[in-house]
């Protein structure tokens, strides 16, 4: 599986979390997203989304006040 990158850098809650659900709706189950974040509401706003949404966290870190994130997105769908 690859690994997609996402740079939302600049912008401002909630366009970091709306932008990366976009870019996982259009990955294969499984797939991991990177995500490259300045907004430091972006470290709350991503747990709390994965914890909605089902999606794994599996990395989070913080380098000169870029937020890197990187999503797993979960095997199956919801059913609707």
């Amino acid at each position: 599986m690859g690994e997609t990158l996402l740079d939302v850098q600049g912008l401002t809650c909630p366009l970091p979390v709306l932008k990366a659900n976009k870019a996982l709706r259009a990955l294969a189950p499984g797939a991991r997203l990177t995500v490259l974040a300045t907004d430091p509401a972006s470290v709350k706003d991503f747990r709390a989304y994965a914890a909605e949404t089902g999606h794994a966290l599996v990395a989070m870190s913080e380098e000169k006040g870029v937020f890197r994130f990187t999503l797993r997105k979960r095997a199956e769908e919801p059913a609707a």
